[in-house]
């Protein structure tokens, strides 16, 4: 049954959408996928939002050209082409089609377009192999809490032996502070009395100046009354 216009158009009109939009797209040959297969193979995609589309060369060609994405090899574009468009994570889509296809020998992974460059079937494969992003995420928040827990058992080692001391304290030496506290007391009260002792002293040399100081000058007035008689 032939495609007519307005349906190629559509179907276009959706390719350039998706292309435009995905972050990686992987092309597959999935001839010999019987059609319950290929719902199985479409429901496991979905379900990580990832879409899956089939459609002819040209119209593929046609699409990444539209999304100024470079031109497709020869070895991709043999056949009919089944098209996985991964919108944020890079690695789901094709570890999903490369689990499937050892499953089902009929799904063969021919190559991929990761972030606008085009990568070989190898080169995909050996993607689909690498830790997804939540197993990554799993690795970093493990190595986060190992330090932590760490902290964490150290703290308390302190805190144990802290509140060990405290206890220990409380139930040896309770009398010997008081003691210590009423000297510092008696020192600090002695020192205000010595502080006045000085003041006083000073006060009464401070008085005894100005009596020299009138004896010196009746002598000097006494003197001269003589020379005048």
């Amino acid at each position: 049954m032939a495609v007519t216009k307005e349906k190629k158009t559509d179907i276009l009109k959706d390719l350039d959408d998706r292309f435009g939009r995905a972050s990686s797209i992987y092309f597959t040959d999935y001839r010999g996928l019987t059609v319950k297969e290929m719902g199985d193979l479409r429901d496991r995609l979905r379900a990580e939002g990832i879409d899956f589309r089939v459609a002819k060369k040209t119209l593929m060609r046609l699409a990444l050209k539209h999304s100024n994405l470079p031109e497709a090899p020869s070895e991709v574009m043999q056949g009919p082409v089944g098209v996985a468009f991964g919108y944020d994570d890079v690695i789901a889509a094709v570890k999903i089609l490369h689990t499937f296809s050892k499953e089902k020998d009929s799904l063969k992974i021919l190559g991929g377009l990761v972030e606008g460059k085009f990568i070989s079937q190898a080169e995909a494969t050996e993607l689909a192999q690498l830790p997804s992003r939540e197993e990554l995420l799993a690795k970093l928040v493990g190595s986060m809490n190992a330090p932590i827990s760490g902290l964490y058992g150290v703290l308390s080692g302190l805190l144990r032996n802290f509140v060990y001391v405290l206890k220990a304290i409380e139930g040896k030496a309770p009398a010997a502070a008081p003691t210590e506290v009423v000297a510092e007391d008696v020192k600090t009260e002695e020192a205000p009395a010595e502080e006045k002792a000085e003041v006083v002293a000073e006060d009464v040399k401070t008085e005894e100046a100005p009596a020299e100081e009138k004896a010196e000058g009746g002598a000097e007035v006494e003197s001269q009354s003589q020379l005048l008689i």
